[in-house]
């Protein structure tokens, strides 16, 4: 067989559970760069089918991501959607220190994460795989519900690593999906980033409520 005969078939087993939870996944990503708080609809829809499927997959922490996101895409709706004033919610930056400092969170929380899964594991890289991405991915879900402009670079090098991970479980279309959203990632920056009035969080306590 092919090399793209081999392409053809495993394509063609593909889900349909997961060919829908990859249109909606998309569906979120497009609204989310124009910044249409209808993406967290979205979002609520596709975590709902790829908890399913991840869960089929055996990838569990990316299973149990997925209930995240949907209690974050309800707190993303209500952040999107306006503040107490009325205004919607601004595009804003982060400092170089916060996002050390949530690098570091990550890497901690991962590397336990990791040898715990590990351990009732057989293999040896993918317990850290999943938890690194499913952990990268808490936190830049976070900043995408307030509007952190950095998050879309987060989310590049979080796409490339899961579209790896995903086509290694034989999860094609969603391994297809992620290599899209590493390129659309790009464009969402810039998009963001037009912004009239971008807001830089400045003092910890005097910005603690709003970031």
């Amino acid at each position: 067989m092919s090399a793209l005969a081999r392409v053809v078939d495993a394509f063609a087993q593909v889900t349909a559970v997961e060919w829908a939870a990859v249109v909606l996944a998309l569906a979120y990503l497009l609204l989310a760069i124009r910044q249409n708080a209808w993406c967290w609809a979205s979002s609520i829809a596709s975590a709902v089918l790829y908890l399913v499927v991840f869960g089929r997959a055996g990838l569990y922490m990316q299973a149990a991501l997925q209930v995240f996101y949907v209690a974050m895409s309800v707190y993303g709706w209500r952040a999107w959607r306006g503040t107490d004033q009325g205004a919607g919610l601004p595009v804003r930056r982060w400092p170089v220190t916060w996002h050390a400092l949530s690098i570091a969170a990550v890497v901690a929380v991962t590397l336990v994460n990791g040898a715990l899964v590990a351990k009732s594991s057989d293999a040896s890289i993918v317990p850290y795989v999943d938890a690194a991405i499913a952990w990268g991915s808490v936190f830049t879900t976070l900043l995408v519900a307030r509007k952190v402009l950095e998050n879309w670079f987060y989310w590049i090098v979080l796409d490339v690593a899961a579209a790896v991970l995903y086509w290694t479980q034989g999860l094609y279309a969603t391994a297809l999906l992620f290599v899209l959203y590493s390129v659309l990632a790009w464009g969402g920056y810039r998009e963001w980033s037009r912004d009239p009035h971008p807001r830089v969080a400045g003092d910890l306590s005097r910005t603690a409520g709003e970031v």
